[in-house]
């Protein structure tokens, strides 16, 4: 059979998908862009929005796959399988759990057979393979799923359930196995990976597994997902500071720079708190991209509020902040809160933050301007190599006949360029 996949939504879905496509090659299948007699969309609802790009993915897969059956899983279609079903796009759903069932669901579909909706979760970590993309040595591994937070604007807990983790000899085996394709760097990905080894029968910490996996594999840069602050811990940094394969680049989860924001949100932690955890990796890791993701315009949200989160941006002198004015996602307390704000509101806010993200930005990459660093190139975008060093920013490589995809390069940085900066090879 020809099988084609599409991506929605996070780090996670895109872990997933990659795993999927392996499944589907090891059971004899091929991988198509076109003419799919199966395509398998990985659907996410983090936010209403959301929702209706799954439902426009739909009905354009389906004008561009007419014969194929479709199939639709992940967290939109968990929560809402009667929403996907009565668009009447698409053929079988299996939601956030027993993902690896969809393949063999597919070629029962496939072959005229009735398949069964699967959304119910059994309780427990699923295994699936990391992939590699084709032609890039940087990969995801998923070591954690579910969330126990259950913040007031968010609905994935209930689409991923409780924190599950993958234990700690898993973890290891998927690392060497990606060495051994030749990868050179890991991207440690997952719902809420602070809370990692929580819910494991000898508990661990993502501290323990990174204790582990660094030492093992000197070779590959380790890059962590988004991290609550309260798991940057006086702990964390004294353990990790001497690694060099440990990638310096630490996104700690804020959401709002207002305490009274925070506790409206249902986050667990107070912007002091927070600075604390930031004045931390700092103090180990002097020139870290410490970046972060801002919620603007949240039910109640005053002008002073929102003033104070400004402030808080430039205290923290973020190297990166990605910014998202509140969008109501039905299901979650925050919709039915007071004080909803407009949506002219809400961009316009949107629009000052990010002009203060920039700012604090370029602030943050102009450091490194005259500085060498060691990056890995992953693909071609405009007549320059895209890289990643070890710090958060891109870098983009003016074009040169030793860049090679499967090994790092040194390259000399000489100024701003996009959201990174540009070099050529030293």
């Amino acid at each position: 059979m020809r099988f084609s996949f599409f991506t929605l939504g996070c780090k996670v879905n895109l872990f997933e998908t990659q795993a999927l496509e392996q499944l589907a090659q090891a059971r004899g299948h091929e991988i198509v862009d076109k003419d799919a007699d199966a395509v398998i969309i990985n659907t996410c609802t983090v936010t209403s929005v959301s929702d209706h790009k799954n439902i426009r993915a739909f009905h354009r897969l389906r004008k561009d796959h007419p014969r194929a059956v479709i199939a639709a899983c992940g967290c939109f279609a968990q929560t809402d399988p009667e929403r996907v079903r009565a668009t009447g796009e698409i053929d079988l759903i299996c939601g956030t759990a027993n993902r690896a069932d969809v393949i063999a669901l597919c070629e029962a579909a496939v072959q005229g057979k009735n398949v069964p909706t699967c959304t119910q979760a059994d309780g427990g970590y699923e295994l699936l393979p990391a992939g590699v993309p084709r032609g890039r040595t940087r990969a995801l591994l998923k070591i954690e799923d579910g969330c126990n937070n259950f913040c007031t604007y968010c609905i994935i807990p209930y689409a991923r359930g409780r924190v599950r983790s993958l234990p700690p000899a898993q973890a290891e085996q998927e690392t060497a196995r990606l060495e051994a394709q030749g990868v050179h760097e890991i991207v440690l990905t997952g719902i809420e990976i602070a809370s990692y080894g929580r819910d494991l029968q000898h508990a661990v910490s993502l501290t323990d597994l990174l204790c582990d996996l660094l030492p093992a594999h000197p070779a590959v840069r380790f890059r962590l997902g988004s991290l609550d602050p309260r798991v940057v811990d006086a702990d964390f940094c004294n353990r990790l500071a001497d690694f060099p394969n440990l990638a310096r680049h630490f996104h700690l989860s804020l959401q709002s720079g207002c305490d009274s924001v925070l506790r409206r949100m249902g986050r667990k932690y107070t912007t002091e708190g927070y600075a604390q955890a930031v004045e931390r990796v700092r103090a180990v890791f002097p020139d870290a991209s410490i970046t972060t993701d801002l919620i603007v315009g949240f039910p109640g949200e005053t002008e002073e509020e929102f003033a104070a989160t400004l402030t808080f941006l430039e205290r923290c002198a973020f190297a990166a902040v990605h910014v998202f004015p509140f969008s109501v996602r039905e299901g979650t307390r925050a919709a039915q809160m007071a004080g909803q704000l407009s949506q002219q509101e809400k961009t316009a806010r949107a629009e000052q933050a990010k002009s203060v993200a920039l700012r604090l930005s370029e602030a943050y990459r102009c450091g490194f301007v005259g500085r060498e660093l060691t990056v890995l190139p992953e693909h071609r975008i405009g007549g320059f190599w895209a890289a990643h060093g070890t710090y958060g920013f891109p870098i983009y490589i003016e074009e040169d006949i030793r860049v090679q995809k499967n090994g790092p390069v040194t390259v000399r940085l000489e100024a701003l360029y996009r959201d990174g900066l540009r070099g050529k090879i030293v």
